[in-house]
């Protein structure tokens, strides 16, 4: 809390996206009874006690701790719903400048340096299950029942079909379950089930369209809302019909980057690291850049997944962006070893290049000495992924997700000058 009081303009930054909510009237005309710090801070104990929207209301309300940190005192306490809406209205981008700002403050009193850093990649999943080519279709077809079935309540013309979803949801088990079988007798039963499947998602998305066309022309506002939240996941749907009838009827082998994982996070992205335990993964890539003292001075949510020995460059970019000159050292692992020209060209600007470009390369006393050092970012990883929730992140949408990833690592870093300050 003082450590946030000492910066008042990160809540000068929050209170931009935030105003909105802290200024707002009810039906009856009473203003909002929370101000932006209020909100803010709500959602900073939301984030970093690992609670959801109802958790962090119940909490808060119970604890005289925690209202004193909100400056809830002779308040009612936050609604759940309105936590919700405080989260979504704070942009991936303030969160990021509120990061800067806290390394900033750190950096003028000295709890950091930034001559020395190091940095890692880590993968943080999104909520969705594991995506195969019948869930996806049971998937659109049971949002498409659902939503036409809504309007059918509401306008018996706007759709005059019966579905069957019991009927798809057991072919999608049948699927499932026998995809494996070492039957061949099963296998062709399962590829034709599997075809069935196809033709009975593609003639419901059909009449979706029609549904969609007859909405537009109603006067229920209502039904026009279920028309427009349909319309925007047609697309998508007939995305994971195209490839599924590419796969099973053309016999094709269809690059990831025509794939849909999800009709929910249409944002999420297939990743391959190479691990053991989880060779692949669905979600974003997260870069970061650590000091000594364990503060996370700058992160990059990738959009798009980029190869490890492309981001270096990027790295030190940044760096020199945010704080003026390049660092003095850096060290990575082996995956981050760029091109032959880049990497004589970075050492040239650096006094140490801590990233090996061979396995002979650990040999050296210095470059162990870095590596060793380096491997502490990895405890900095699985305390954001335990703590701080980065493992999967149950936001809705690539802006909620970068968000969430923004909002983890800012309340890390002051839970780090927090315990450093104490010390």
């Amino acid at each position: 809390s003082k450590i946030l009081d000492q910066h008042p303009e990160i809540l000068e930054m929050a209170h931009r996206d935030l105003k909105g909510l802290s200024q707002a009237t009810s039906r009856r005309g009473r203003k909002a009874d929370f101000t932006s710090e209020n909100l803010f801070r709500a959602i900073l104990v939301m984030q970093r006690e690992g609670l959801d929207y109802r958790e962090a209301s119940v909490r808060i309300a119970e604890s005289e701790t925690l209202q004193n940190f909100c400056r809830l005192i002779k308040k009612p306490s936050i609604d759940y719903t309105l936590l919700n809406k405080a989260f979504g209205m704070l942009r991936p981008e303030t969160w990021e400048m509120m990061n800067h700002i806290l390394a900033f403050g750190a950096l003028a009193a000295g709890a950091i340096s930034v001559e020395h850093v190091r940095a890692d990649t880590t993968v943080t999943e999104s909520n969705i299950h594991w995506p195969t080519d019948s869930s996806l279709l049971w998937d659109s077809y049971r949002v498409v029942a659902r939503e036409m079935s809504r309007g059918r309540a509401m306008d018996p013309l706007s759709c005059p079909w019966r579905f069957h979803p019991k009927k798809i949801k057991k072919l999608q088990f049948f699927v499932t379950r026998y995809s494996n079988s070492p039957n061949k007798r099963r296998l062709r039963q399962v590829h034709k089930a599997m075809k069935t499947l196809i033709v009975r998602v593609e003639e419901v998305l059909e009449k979706a369209e029609y549904f969609v066309a007859w909405a537009k022309r109603s006067p229920c506002l209502a039904l026009m809302a279920i028309a427009a939240e349909l319309e925007d996941r047609l697309p998508v749907m007939r995305q994971v019909a195209k490839v599924a009838r590419r796969r099973e009827f053309d016999g094709e082998k269809v690059p990831n980057g025509d794939k849909v994982f999800s009709i929910f996070e249409t944002h999420t992205e297939l990743i391959r690291r190479g691990r053991r335990d989880r060779p692949i993964e669905f979600g974003h890539k997260v870069l970061l850049t650590q000091t000594r003292e364990k503060f996370i001075t700058d992160y990059v949510v990738l959009e798009e997944n980029r190869s490890d020995d492309h981001l270096l460059p990027l790295v030190l970019e940044r760096h020199e962006q945010k704080y003026g000159k390049r660092p003095e050292s850096i060290a990575a692992d082996m995956g981050f070893c760029p091109d032959d020209e880049t990497y004589e060209e970075l050492e040239e600007q650096l006094d140490y290049l801590g990233v090996p470009r061979r396995t002979r390369d650990f040999g050296s006393v210095m470059m162990s000495i870095w590596q060793q050092w380096r491997a502490g970012i990895e405890g900095t990883i699985s305390c954001l992924k335990r703590v701080f929730r980065l493992a999967r992140c149950c936001f809705r949408g690539f802006n909620n997700f970068a968000s969430a990833i923004g909002s983890a690592i800012f309340c890390h870093n002051l839970t780090i000058l927090a315990k450093n300050t104490r010390g």
